[in-house]
């Protein structure tokens, strides 16, 4: 069948199921209480219809600012949280209309169903088509006078996730790796962006967020905007350069970016293009199959309610088993290995990343859905086998990345002044902190192990244990991370040798991956995470889920793949100043003090790549005791997941390094530097 054959297939298909969808508004299921939920439903679908008209015969164009702007409001603002409370996509509101057999399914369809939005405003017509005709086929079954059944509805779900598996499967990857698929970089390269009227063409839900921060964005001189986008791109050509991998045998970036900020990002783009690169974005996912988690990833905007992202992280455990993962894989395989060229090209992500917003904290609920232990399980094998599988066609000796932050006007009336000291943080003079970090450096090379300890309330006292060196004057165990790959500059860091890594790790509010955690205690033994407790619920039970779902990634245990020392303390003294600490994101927040990262190590994929210091010495601890298993079963060596935990400096009394003779020197003393020639970082924080 040609193409356009398949897409004259795929109107007549669209042109049925709108027709049937239409109608429901006019009928009655044959169980009378199923009646709101489905005419709601196929109201919300018939005012997505509207825009994929609008779309498809190339009209949308004429809409004016207030056309725009109602209708995206009409397609986002059950979800708000005002009206969250009364809507289907709660699954507690769901389960008291529906009832507890049907309520938590029909919630989670109700949620998937709002990835039609995405799909119209892209003018994707077989996704739009194939989600819609899932609609329908549910409805008729409840519609059918003889009644239907919890697993006939289960079953139509799981299958149509096997199914269109390789549809879904191919989204998520070309989005990453073909510059073919444009929708984005048009939206960013060709739009008159004095027009805010681009900011809605997305599909995205458009707040005070993404309209003010391009109104900024606007108002700011072009020699700023440029300045920005140089940062963040030469970060990304420095990260290829000091790893030794060659950025010339690649051809293209994945850029994700909040909505709002386009000049930077077209920028950026045009930097990127000198380089040789093209670039990709996609979409943040929209569908239960990508893993929507409310993350910021691809082309994202403000959520427009958290406690939904949060009630919806697991919808696919409904469909999720064994023949699903196995078949989810093979898709994958299929698709990379169709797609080889595409994916051996690409380089890696440069990620823009933003914040400011109202620290969450979440409501658990049971009446949403949740992973069962053997699907747990089977997350974890997935991701592993997944990992690998990507690895195969983007190795990771031959990628890289670059990461940076800016604040939403979210964070306050200090907006545009916490935006400008960003931008200062993120190009500190990398010379001076180079200087003090290598002095730091040169401490710590000395010792055996590091102990670190609270002040206070803050009861850490952590034992990790360092790589050692066979020649110091050639090898070193500590990382001098200035600003390339992980903007702004600020740390030191190492992968902790496992065995003789011991202690509790005390803070007492974090904010990790977007989620608040209140008096977290994580405790180690040779290098593993044993136990674990927070105080954000009420229950010891529901506090070690949230952990365990959240930062341990449904694994069992994790090692400690990461101990660095943040030296950043510009970045700690506009937090305190501004107010902002809860609301910094973990790659700011990484450099204000001490952190362990549970998880892989910094090296992840990469470990036998030499990588140096600008001193020449080459940094030999890249591997630990389970990363160092790749070399005789893959999928024991690798988790997925890398989560940082700062302790800051005033709940810190010391980090002392003991030598081999059981000596010891301060790094840092009642939270202050104290190695010599690091004056200068303990100034922001007196």
């Amino acid at each position: 069948m040609n193409k356009e054959t398949e897409i004259q297939e795929i109107l007549e298909r669209l042109e049925l199921v709108k027709e049937r969808i239409r109608e429901i508004p006019r009928e009655k299921p044959a169980a009378e209480r199923f009646f709101d939920y489905f005419q709601k439903t196929a109201a919300f679908i018939e005012n997505t219809m509207q825009v994929q008209e609008a779309v498809q015969t190339h009209t949308i164009g004429s809409w004016s600012l207030e056309q725009h702007r109602q209708r995206n409001r009409m397609l986002y603002e059950e979800l708000l949280p005002e009206n969250y409370e009364k809507s289907y996509a709660n699954p507690v509101y769901a389960v008291q209309q529906l009832g507890k057999e049907y309520g938590s399914m029909l919630s989670m369809l109700y949620a998937e169903l709002r990835a039609l939005i995405a799909y119209a405003y892209e003018g994707n017509l077989e996704n739009y088509t194939i989600l819609c005709e899932l609609f329908v086929q549910v409805y008729a079954r409840f519609a059918d006078p003889d009644g239907t059944s919890e697993s006939e509805i289960r079953q139509i779900i799981y299958w149509f996730f096997h199914d269109y598996s390789e549809i879904f499967t191919e989204d998520g990857i070309c989005g990453m790796i073909d510059p073919g698929r444009d929708f984005f970089t048009k939206i960013i390269m060709e739009s008159d962006l004095s027009d805010l009227r681009y900011l809605y063409l997305y599909g995205e839900p458009i707040g005070e967020n993404e309209l003010q921060l391009a109104d900024y964005f606007n108002r700011m001189p072009q020699e700023d905007i440029r300045s920005m986008a140089d940062t963040f791109t030469e970060g990304y050509r420095i990260g290829f350069a000091v790893t030794g991998k060659d950025l010339g045998i690649k051809s293209t970036v994945n850029v994700h970016y909040a909505v709002g900020m386009e000049r930077m990002v077209r920028a950026a783009i045009e930097n990127f293009a000198k380089m040789g690169l093209a670039a990709t974005v996609f979409r943040s996912p929209v569908s239960s199959f990508q893993n929507r988690s409310g993350r910021q990833q691809g082309c994202y905007s403000t959520s427009v309610n958290k406690q939904y992202d949060y009630d919806h992280k697991d919808d696919r455990a409904l469909y999720f088993d064994k023949a699903f993962v196995e078949r989810k894989l093979e898709t994958i395989r299929t698709t990379y290995e169709a797609n080889r060229t595409l994916a051996s090209d690409y380089a890696g992500p440069a990620v823009i990343e933003v914040f400011g917003e109202k620290p969450f904290e979440p409501v658990n609920k049971p009446e949403a859905l949740h992973y069962t232990e053997k699907q747990n399980r089977l997350n974890v094998y997935h991701a592993s086998e997944a990992g690998q599988i990507t690895n195969r066609y983007i190795k990771g000796e031959e990628r890289s990345f670059t990461i940076i932050a800016y604040p939403v006007p979210e964070i306050g009336e200090q907006f545009e002044e916490i935006f400008h000291k960003t931008v200062e943080i993120n190009t500190l003079d990398y010379a001076r902190y180079r200087d003090m970090q290598q002095k730091i450096i040169d401490v710590l090379d000395q010792g055996v192990r590091a102990h670190i300890k609270g002040k206070g309330a803050n009861e850490t006292d952590l034992y990790v244990t360092f790589c050692h060196l066979e020649n110091p004057e050639k090898q070193t165990v500590f990382e001098n991370c200035v600003a390339d790959v992980n903007i702004p500059v600020g740390e030191v860091f190492t992968s902790p040798v496992l065995q003789g890594t011991n202690g509790l790790l005390h803070v007492s509010s974090v904010y990790l991956n977007g989620l608040r955690y209140e008096d977290l205690r994580v405790r180690f033994s040779d290098g593993m995470v044993t136990d674990y407790s927070c105080s954000n619920f009420a229950t010891e039970e529901e506090n070690r889920a949230y952990f365990y779902e959240n930062v341990l990634m449904r694994h069992d245990t994790l090692p400690m793949g990461e101990f660095a020392i943040g030296t950043n303390t510009t970045a700690y003294r506009m937090a305190r100043d501004y107010g902002i600490a809860d609301k910094l994101p973990i790659l700011i927040a990484e450099k204000t003090g001490p952190h362990f990262a549970v998880g892989d190590t910094c090296y992840s994929h990469a470990e036998d790549t030499a990588v140096y210091n600008a001193d020449g010495k080459e940094i030999i601890a890249r591997d630990n005791e389970i990363s160092v298993l790749r070399k005789e079963d893959v999928s024991k060596a690798y988790f997925n997941c890398h989560t940082d935990i700062t302790i800051p400096f005033e709940e810190l009394d010391y980090i002392a390094v003991e030598r081999s003779d059981g000596s010891q020197i301060d790094i840092i003393r009642d939270g202050k530097f104290v190695v010599p020639g690091t004056e200068e970082l303990n100034r922001p924080l007196e």
